[in-house]
């Protein structure tokens, strides 16, 4: 695992911990240098999913730990903000049920916190990972099928698609190659079958999460069973769309939730 730091280290840390199978730059590239003028920008890459390393990404538990241990080291186990994007609100979860460190703001990204046995799990690995590991090692599907369904995706939704899609493009847009398909299902089916508590109350600090309307009721349901008190904040989005399309209000809104307005 790499962590990658930017701008003034008397500010506030905010940590960025990216979403399922995306790259940190592309995740983050556009509200790092935003987030600079009020905090210390941490942006983790994980295990199997950075150019630099030879690494495969292992378990939940045991990045988390790696996490835990960076904070622990870096920062003295204490960081104003986390923020996940989607499977990195997972993270964000297991942070504050695990309270090895503290943070002011846990922040989830409209996060959809699935969560399966270990059939059911083999099972969409086992389908969904030769699916979507193309677009990982190339950037695009080059044919067939998939290729047809992606550029309908992208007709229809537009910039958002576009953006979307392009978190997992790799530091050139040409997709992810040093990324293995081990590490892709090890990041899905370890996401999957890690059980995150129910009433998840830590002692010190606040859960907050950007609920993307569009994404449905049943989103709302789940934060309210695994976090005690969450401060949830409504947007009329889709998954990550906030960050993805309106960087400059999701900055304002960080801050704003931070208290650095």
């Amino acid at each position: 695992m790499t962590v990658y730091e930017f701008g003034d280290e008397t500010k506030p840390a905010i940590m960025l911990l990216p979403g399922t199978c995306c790259y940190w730059k592309t995740n983050f590239g556009e509200v790092i240098p935003l987030l600079q003028e009020k905090f210390r920008v941490c942006v983790v890459s994980y295990d199997g999913f950075d150019e630099t390393e030879s690494s495969t990404f292992p378990t939940m538990l045991e990045e988390v730990s790696k996490i835990e241990d960076y904070i622990t080291a870096k920062h003295g186990g204490h960081v104003c903000a986390v923020y996940g994007c989607s499977l990195g609100g997972s993270f964000v979860g297991l942070l504050a049920a695990r309270e090895k460190i503290t943070m002011d703001y846990g922040i989830l990204g409209s996060s959809d916190l699935d969560q399966a046995g270990k059939f059911k799990t083999g099972l969409l690995v086992k389908i969904g990972v030769p699916m979507i590991y193309p677009l990982i090692h190339d950037g695009e599907y080059k044919k067939g099928f998939m290729k047809k369904r992606a550029e309908k995706s992208m007709q229809e939704n537009g910039e958002y698609g576009r953006k979307f899609m392009g978190m997992m493009k790799g530091p050139d847009g040409n997709g992810m190659p040093f990324v293995s398909k081990e590490s892709v299902a090890n990041q899905f089916g370890s996401d999957m079958m890690t059980p995150l508590p129910d009433k998840i109350d830590p002692r010190h600090g606040e859960i907050h999460i950007f609920y993307a309307l569009k994404m449905g009721e049943k989103y709302r349901a789940r934060y309210l069973k695994h976090f005690a008190h969450p401060v949830i904040h409504e947007h009329d989005l889709r998954h990550e769309e906030l960050l993805a399309c309106y960087p400059v209000k999701w900055v304002k809104e960080i801050e704003t939730l931070c208290g650095l307005t």
